[in-house]
C-alpha cells in the first residue's frame, strides 16, 4: 500500500523529505507534485525501479521516454551532448519552469537510457521535486500521471491518485491539488526550438 505524506512547498518537513529520499534510494516509486501535473518518479540509476516505472506505464523500458528531473542546469553535461550558447541561454531563461526540453543525449546516460539519441530534461518550478533531487544527489526519472478519462486528461486530486496507484507505488506526496495542464515539450535538437506539445509553458 502506498504511504501518503503531506508535504507542502511553503514549509516542507525535513524528516518526510528524508523518508522520500530513502525510498528512492531503496528502489521505490513515488508520486510527487510539480509545477504542472502530478508525476511518477524513481531513482534514475536503479534499473529495477526503472523497469517498475515502465510496467506502471504499460510500456517496455527500452521504448519508454522518461524525462530526467533536475534541480538546475548543472547535470546537462552529464546527460546531454554539448550545447551552443543560444540554446543554453534559452534554457537558462526558461528554467525552472513548465517545460520539457528535448536535447541530444550523451553516451554517459544511466543504463536504462542506453541507446537513446535524445533525452527530455525538466526542471520544475516547484520546491518539492527540487529539494528531493538536491537531497538525493542526482536527478530522478519521471513521467506524468494520465487519467483514463479522456475528458479529465490528468489527475489533480492527490487522494484520488493515491487510491488509483495504491498497490503500484510506495509513496504519494500530497501537496494539495495539482494542475491539469502538462508541460510544454520543446525539441532543441536542431538548434532551433520546435514545440512538440503546447502545454502550460510559453516560449
Amino acid at each position: 500500500m502506498a504511504k501518503i505524506l503531506k508535504i507542502y512547498p511553503d514549509n516542507p518537513q525535513e524528516n518526510l523529505l528524508d523518508e522520500v529520499v530513502r525510498t528512492l534510494k531503496n528502489g521505490g516509486i513515488i508520486i510527487y507534485p510539480s509545477d504542472t501535473v502530478y508525476a511518477l518518479g524513481c531513482n534514475i540509476f536503479d534499473i529495477r525501479a526503472m523497469e517498475k516505472l515502465a510496467q506502471i506505464k504499460k510500456v517496455k523500458l527500452e521504448k519508454a521516454h522518461f524525462s530526467i528531473i533536475c534541480n538546475d542546469l548543472s547535470h546537462l553535461s552529464q546527460f546531454t551532448k554539448p550545447i551552443d550558447t543560444s540554446i543554453f541561454r534559452l534554457l537558462k531563461n526558461n528554467i525552472p519552469g513548465p517545460f520539457t526540453f528535448i536535447l541530444e543525449a550523451s553516451k554517459s546516460l544511466p543504463l536504462a537510457y542506453k541507446g537513446k539519441k535524445t533525452v527530455g530534461i525538466r526542471v520544475p518550478d516547484h520546491h518539492i521535486p527540487q529539494i528531493i533531487v538536491e537531497k538525493l544527489g542526482h536527478p530522478i526519472a519521471s513521467t506524468s500521471i494520465k487519467d483514463d478519462d479522456d475528458v479529465i486528461e490528468y489527475s489533480t486530486d492527490p487522494e484520488l491518485i493515491a487510491e488509483k496507484y495504491n498497490n503500484l507505488v510506495d509513496i504519494v506526496i500530497d501537496s494539495g491539488y495539482g494542475d491539469n495542464v502538462p508541460s510544454t515539450i520543446v525539441d532543441l535538437t536542431s538548434g532551433e526550438p520546435e514545440i512538440l506539445r503546447q502545454g502550460k509553458g510559453e516560449i
